[in-house]
């Protein structure tokens, strides 16, 4: 880390015993994302009530590069440690994720677009769809989520997801109605 690790222990005396689980905690993290520039970790107690007993708050804020701060607040009754147990989980997850994103392992959902069905051939079982920036697309029988193709027709509204067919951009996933279409 190019940021020396910050622990900070409020409203609670602070133990050996809880500084070296962080550290644990925090050295899992560097194995794991060795390019983490800085670690702050938050751990409190909350006001005690009567009937709720005590109450632990962890909170850790992590940088790495190319991303923005990745910061977790977890709670939980009675048990420090099961709360940095949560935290520090929550936090290996959004490294995860980061990981998978830089190596492009992660696929971007493509929000769905609105056309209108132009042409319809159903004995060859295609259409074509034009988009609300005056382009047309292609689509097959196979690519109708809802209604049937067969019930589509000239004018009929569609939601659709552009893709790359073989040789050019057509509509996949179409569907007219109320019947939204699920990003992927």
């Amino acid at each position: 880390m190019q940021i020396p690790l910050q622990i900070t222990v409020r409203d609670m005396p602070h133990s050996a015993a809880l500084d070296v689980r962080i550290r644990k905690k925090v050295a899992d993290l560097e194995h794991f994302h060795p390019r983490i520039t800085s670690c702050r970790v938050t751990v409190s107690e909350s006001r005690k009530h009567q009937q709720q007993g005590r109450q632990f708050e962890v909170r850790i804020d992590v940088r790495v590069p190319g991303r923005a701060e990745i910061v977790v607040n977890r709670q939980h009754d009675e048990d420090v440690y099961v709360a940095l147990r949560e935290a520090f989980g929550s936090v290996t997850r959004q490294l995860e994720d980061a990981v998978r994103e830089k190596r492009g392992d992660v696929k971007a959902h493509q929000v769905p677009q609105q056309g209108t069905v132009t042409r319809i051939d159903l004995t060859e079982g295609l259409g074509f769809i034009e988009t609300t920036d005056g382009r047309e697309l292609y689509f097959s029988r196979e690519n109708v989520v809802h209604p049937r193709f067969e019930h589509l027709a000239p004018g009929t509204k569609v939601q659709f997801i552009e893709a790359l067919g073989d040789s050019s951009r057509q509509a996949k996933r179409v569907s007219s109605g109320k019947h939204n279409v699920t990003p992927g």
